[in-house]
Formats: structure tokens, sequence, C-alpha cells
């Protein structure tokens, strides 16, 4: 737990401990449980792309792409995602 109360750090948080849960980083954009969570993955995606092409309204990080890395992000959706609880 980052602990610094960073709204990015404090959805990373959310993120590793669904991992912990699920075993997977694969949360779908309409996540009943977090709604706010399944919107930021989104985000983060579309802060990566940008990121990738050097656009400089990005928010992502070297730093953020490896935390996230860390949890085996999946950076691009391959295929539909279903998620059953």
């Amino acid at each position: 737990n980052c602990g610094n109360g960073k709204p990015w750090d404090r959805s990373y948080d959310d993120l590793v401990s669904f991992v912990k849960e699920f075993g997977h980083a694969r949360i779908p954009l309409k996540f009943p449980p977090n709604p706010s969570l399944g919107m930021w993955v989104s985000t983060q995606r579309q802060s990566y792309k940008k990121y990738l092409k050097g656009d400089t309204s990005s928010n992502m990080t070297e730093n953020r792409i490896q935390l996230l890395n860390k949890v085996d992000f999946e950076w691009v959706l391959q295929g539909n995602l279903e998620f059953s609880f």
C-alpha cells in the first residue's frame, strides 16, 4: 500500500487487491464491486497509447508502466472481456 493518498496510487492498490483475489488483471469496464476501477484501467490503456506516440498529454510514466507490468497488466486486451463472479 502506497499510503500517500494520491488517486493513482489508490487505484493501483485496488488493482493489486483485485489481482490477489482473482489471479489476473483483466478488469472489465463495468465491474460492479468497484466501477471506478474499470474506468481507471481503461484510462491507463489510453494514457499508455498516448505515451507510446510521444503525446505530452499522457500522464503515463516509466514508473507507472513498471508498476502495472508487475501485476501482468494487459496493455492491449485480446478478445472479448468476460467476467463472472
